[in-house]
């Protein structure tokens, strides 16, 4: 089976590089939640749920709206799944939401960053906006692992009926932003073209 790579975005604080060239970089103070909002702004987007993710759906969000662009969000997608990975889980929330339980005497338990405790929430919602009804699955590495992740993805494509995936490196953890994600789908003629150099380059550029 031939695996080949059709898009590719990186988004990383102040930056965002469209298929290895630069696509936008922020001009403000580089708070990353700002420059969040900056990019959903520059995409041209409206979709009000982006404004209540968490940090970690709201990059996985705007990395596979610019991967999916010219496809209908509205058209189910049975033949399309999602695989992220990164090495924090959903950290950055879990913390937030501890805040609102650690006193007992003024304990507020927060439904709104409770429902972020679980890092597939962020495959959730790029499914619900795009209509994506394959597998979806977050895997936690301890760092990026290249020869591993193409493993998974080959082996995902390889074993179910799907046709193309969404795919990559989402980290969202306090000032820290790093979005490697690409558009990926099976080919024809038996050659697996994304394997651990592929996975890699995604990965360090």
């Amino acid at each position: 089976m031939e695996i080949q790579v059709k898009k590719h975005i990186r988004i990383a604080p102040g930056k965002v590089w469209l298929n290895g060239k630069a696509g936008f970089e922020s001009a403000g103070n580089g708070d990353v939640r700002a420059f969040l909002a900056e990019v959903y702004g520059w995409l041209g987007t409206d979709y009000r749920r982006f404004f209540k993710m968490d940090l970690l759906s709201k990059l996985g969000w705007l990395a596979s709206e610019w991967l999916m662009a010219g496809s209908d969000p509205g058209a189910p997608k049975e033949d399309t799944g999602i695989v992220f990975f990164n090495s924090r889980s959903s950290l950055d929330t879990d913390l937030r939401f501890q805040e609102t339980i650690r006193s007992r005497e003024a304990c507020f338990p927060s439904p709104a960053e409770f429902v972020y405790t679980l890092p597939n929430i962020v495959a959730g919602e790029v499914a619900i906006r795009h209509g994506i009804r394959g597998e979806t699955a977050f895997y936690v590495l301890p760092r990026p692992d290249g020869r591993r992740m193409a493993a998974v993805l080959c082996d995902t494509l390889a074993s179910t009926e799907l046709n193309c995936l969404l795919a990559g490196w989402i980290e969202a953890y306090g000032e820290t932003l790093d979005a490697r994600v690409m558009l990926c789908g099976k080919g024809g003629d038996g050659v697996c073209l994304l394997n651990a150099r592929t996975m890699e380059n995604l990965l360090t550029t």
